[in-house]
């Protein structure tokens, strides 16, 4: 929650979470506030401009282009939050494993990661879809085993470090369970980094996604989607030069919220954990408000040399005295020395003259 709280304090983390609501908003009710049917084609108002009845023009075959936009934007967000989930299921689980089960189970993973790292995004995808048919779920699910090593590695990086703090290793001693260790102790440590991770991982997911549906892999026309109307502009930049600009005006607005939210997340969750960003201290000299005012201010001046410093005359007042005390009475124990007051002169001598 602090994460959150600070996040939501930056000014570019309120902007880009702005946008997303937006985006989101169009992602669920966009073919509702369609002007007109996405899918309906006008041979006779083909590739016309920007007009009163379509604001953004027409494409090839007459269909209204801002209606297209709004409607294809639920089948872009939902394919590539499709393909995240994904990630996130086949990459989570197995991070954190690879950290409390064993070697044996961490050394396959880690080799099931390495193997999926090195395999290209559209040879995969083209591969899975040929195999399991062209459609929407079976891409996406290509592009979520694409991106599951990125959460893997994520995530065994965040729990190898905390495997080893102490707080862990002491519940570990008393008894408690592996699940209640994962669950009270690790999730919470871990659960800003793969909010992070999930941000950029989205942005990424929308890209390939665009792309997928360039090439006519996923959603298959006349659906519209974003990378399906790129893909059919780019065939008339002759008559509208300008027509790809509008889809890629989406596509680069929605990825850049979702890396400014990414940042956002990531600033706000390094100031949360760092000890050393606290509260101002006022200065010396400053007077500070509150019942703590009494208090002098203290300034950590930092770390000093040693040569820096001059040594200063140092005084054990016990030590002192039990020298002297020694020095006084090996004085008066030595022979042939009469002891001396005060003024120098020997007891004895004052005797003979009070005597007298």
């Amino acid at each position: 929650m602090r994460t959150l709280r600070r996040t939501w304090r930056l000014p570019s983390a309120r902007i880009s979470l702005g946008v997303l609501a937006l985006v989101a908003l169009l992602a669920v009710a966009g073919g509702a506030l369609a002007p007109h049917d996405p899918l309906a084609q006008h041979p006779v108002d083909m590739l016309h401009g920007p007009s009163a009845a379509h604001p953004l023009g027409t494409d090839y075959l007459g269909r209204d282009v801002l209606s297209r936009l709004l409607a294809g934007t639920g089948s872009s967000i939902v394919g590539a939050l499709e393909a995240v989930g994904a990630a996130m299921l086949l990459g989570i689980v197995p991070g954190i494993a690879s950290v409390w089960l064993g070697r044996t189970v961490e050394w396959t993973a880690q080799r099931a990661a390495d193997t999926l790292m090195i395999m290209p995004f559209t040879v995969f995808a083209i591969a899975v879809v040929g195999a399991l048919g062209n459609g929407m779920h079976q891409a996406m699910l290509a592009l979520g085993v694409l991106f599951a090593p990125l959460y893997f590695r994520v995530t065994r990086a965040a729990a190898l470090g905390l495997k080893q703090a102490q707080y862990v290793e002491a519940a570990e001693l008393m008894g408690a369970s592996r699940w209640w260790i994962l669950r009270t102790h690790v999730w919470g440590k871990i659960l800003p980094t793969v909010a992070v991770t999930t941000a950029q991982a989205v942005g990424q997911a929308l890209l390939v996604v665009a792309s997928l549906t360039f090439l006519g892999l996923g959603v298959q026309p006349p659906a519209p989607t974003w990378g399906g109307m790129l893909a059919s502009d780019l065939g008339y930049l002759a008559q509208q030069p300008w027509a790809p600009l509008i889809p890629g005006a989406a596509i680069m607005v929605t990825v850049g919220a979702l890396n400014i939210l990414a940042d956002a997340v990531r600033d706000s969750g390094t100031a949360a954990g760092d000890p050393r960003v606290t509260a101002p201290v006022p200065a010396v000299g400053t007077a500070a408000t509150g019942p703590a005012s009494a208090a002098p201010a203290v300034v950590d001046p930092g770390p000093v040399a040693p040569d820096s410093v001059a040594p200063g005359p140092v005084t054990v007042p016990d030590q002192v005295a039990e020298k002297e005390g020694e020095l006084t009475e090996s004085v008066a124990s030595s022979p042939g020395r009469a002891p001396r007051t005060t003024n120098g002169h020997s007891e004895e001598a004052e005797q003979r003259v009070t005597t007298g």
